[in-house]
């Protein structure tokens, strides 16, 4: 994998996003890589999976100057099937999962923290669900996992503002668990491994499994209407700003 560095220590599976270069952006080689990266640990013996990303931040979301190169239809439904994978499997997988967020975890990234079961991020951290500056919906299950962290009235706020929060203020509206450094992500390994984690894992497939049929419908509905905004002027408005570093000038349309 070129993109996905997997690696073991005893019970701990580490999944680090490497492509720092571009803070992470997700492209679809990368998801796919991923995917493939989440398929093996869930065989693996590990009981705990931490996701993290290399270099300066942990993921911007998605990446959107390849998102032009592939805006054909048939490239889209591949690439939301691959996100929905990850989600679901992030969703039921038999491991308790640990996202670490270091710099930016933006759009998609941010989707992708939210699917762990504990989030953690350094003072330094800054997050936003900020589809909406390109004039698009969350997507890899965000409404769901939004929903489950916050409520509804507050996640729409979330979306609906696209606003920059630092740590303290993700916290604050209960997007993150805890503010901390590794050392946090260490003891709150610790602390897990020290439980009869095997019972911790059976409520987490518990809840994932009354809970699934609702995941599900939101990946059907969050791709009919991504790929409907896909196809307004706000969007390619949207797109045309951030290319070219300027506040976008949206009509509604």
């Amino acid at each position: 994998m070129e993109h996905i560095v997997l690696s073991y220590e005893d019970r701990v599976a580490t999944i680090e996003l490497n492509r720092p270069d571009a803070l992470n952006a997700l492209h679809e080689q990368m998801l796919t890589e991923l995917l493939q990266a989440l398929k093996e640990v869930e065989k693996s013996e590990a009981h705990i999976v931490i996701i993290r990303g290399r270099g300066n931040g942990f993921c911007a979301g998605g990446d959107i100057k390849t998102m032009l190169q592939s805006a054909n239809e048939h490239s889209f439904i591949e690439v939301m099937e691959t996100i929905k994978q990850i989600a679901l499997i992030l969703h039921h997988l038999p491991k308790l999962t640990i996202s670490y967020v270091h710099g930016a975890a933006a759009g998609l990234g941010l989707s992708l923290a939210l699917a762990c079961d504990h989030v953690i991020a350094n003072e330094q951290a800054r997050v936003a669900m900020n589809f909406i500056g390109i004039g698009l919906i969350p997507d890899g299950g965000g409404h769901f996992f939004l929903k489950r962290k916050i409520g509804e009235v507050k996640s729409k706020q979330v979306i609906w503002e696209g606003k920059v929060m630092s740590a303290q203020e993700a916290y604050e509206v209960g997007l993150i668990d805890e503010i901390g450094d590794e050392q946090a992500v260490q003891r709150k390994v610790a602390e897990w491994l020290a439980k009869p984690i095997r019972a911790m894992i059976a409520t987490k497939q518990l809840y994932a499994h009354l809970s699934e049929q609702q995941l599900l419908n939101t990946f059907q509905m969050e791709t009919a209407y991504q790929a409907e905004m896909r196809k307004t002027k706000d969007h390619e408005e949207g797109i045309r700003a951030f290319l070219e570093k300027r506040r976008p000038h949206f009509s509604g349309k």
